[in-house]
């Protein structure tokens, strides 16, 4: 039985708690958050409770999956960005070295390590965010080639690009603005994941929903793009 919640329902199947949430769109969209393992799925409004029930019944080994894999790749603890913890970058993984700075701030790569030039008196918070600039300059050198490089093959146009914090997805497209977004998470994984979420986005440009044509065009252009959405762990099903 659902358990109504403003436009929200919660629904359990075998143990697994069902978030819904009803939106005017053609086709459901199943997702798991990356952080905490929840289950989201965003369905059409005329779609009746009992139908996303034998929906999510028939994603149970989808979502058993993907859910013993991010438990696999939870942290030992919550990051303090202090020296000698492990940080990811471009499919690796890094120790942090945080070395006192009285100047700017700045991360540099060295080797197997990440130095992070900060004030002896920055707080974690402070870290975090020099981090993360990182982080984001690093994906928006790569962005641009991509994208150039892949109107060509697909042959469509991106009006404008940007990067910001996603939970559960790695990227998004506004159709109408042709506008892609990608998750600063991408920073962290290959550069082969950030090229098949770019893909992806600019192939809802020919193709809104991620019906058939949209994954037969996917192997048209990109025929490794399965295996890639494995690595990456998409939470989309």
């Amino acid at each position: 039985m659902f358990h109504r919640q403003s436009s929200h329902t919660e629904f359990v199947v075998e143990n697994i708690t069902i978030s819904v949430v009803r939106k005017n769109i053609k086709s459901l969209r199943l997702s798991i958050y990356t952080q905490t393992g929840k289950v989201r799925l965003a369905a059409p409004l005329w779609l009746s409770d009992d139908a996303l029930r034998m929906y999510a019944l028939s994603k149970l080994s989808w979502i058993r999956k993907h859910q013993k894999r991010l438990e696999s790749r939870k942290p030992q603890a919550a990051q303090a960005f202090v020296s000698g913890e492990y940080h990811e970058y471009s499919g690796g993984r890094f120790i942090l070295e945080v070395v006192p700075h009285t100047g700017k701030p700045r991360v540099v790569l060295d080797h197997s390590m990440l130095k992070l030039f900060v004030k002896d008196s920055s707080t974690k918070h402070y870290r975090a965010n020099v981090l993360a600039g990182w982080y984001r300059d690093r994906i928006k050198e790569q962005i641009p080639g991509l994208i150039e490089a892949w109107e060509k093959r697909i042959g469509v146009e991106v009006a404008a690009w940007g990067i910001k914090r996603m939970k559960t997805r790695w990227g998004s497209c506004n159709i109408r603005a042709r506008r892609i977004w990608l998750n600063l998470e991408l920073a962290k994984k290959p550069a082969r994941c950030l090229e098949y979420v770019v893909v992806h986005e600019m192939v809802h440009l020919l193709e809104r929903n991620h019906s058939k044509r949209f994954a037969a065009l996917m192997t048209q252009f990109l025929p490794q793009w399965r295996s890639l959405k494995e690595e990456l762990n998409e939470p989309e099903a």
